[in-house]
């Protein structure tokens, strides 16, 4: 149950981003359960690779790096993801910063701790 609240709460999350960020556009609500979804599994499966393959790079540029990958990933979702559309890579960091900060401030009210 915790799981599909948070599947929700990520495309809800990702429905108020194009509201925001210029570049971004999310077709209808079912385009943004899916985009939530492989969003979700691409930063589960693809993302620890990513960032221990450019391990040396986040070091030296202090961590930011790890904005460029997150942007990468947004944006490959969105060829994937039907009705998810990202328009450049600085569209798709601010984006995905964007929506990792509203998702988080989401689940952080609605969410009770264990």
């Amino acid at each position: 149950m915790r799981l599909l609240l948070i599947w929700l709460i990520n495309a809800v999350a990702l429905l108020a981003v194009p509201h925001v960020v210029p570049g971004i556009a999310v077709d209808s609500f079912a385009s943004a359960l899916i985009a939530a979804l492989l969003l979700g599994l691409v930063n589960t499966i693809l993302r620890p690779l990513l960032v221990l393959l450019t391990l040396p790079v986040t070091i030296l540029t202090l961590g930011l790096f790890i904005l460029v990958i997150n942007g990468v990933l947004f944006l490959l979702v969105s060829a994937f993801a039907p009705g998810f559309h990202v328009h450049g890579l600085l569209a798709a960091v601010l984006g995905a910063l964007l929506y990792s900060i509203v998702s988080w401030l989401i689940a952080a009210l609605l969410i009770e701790r264990e």
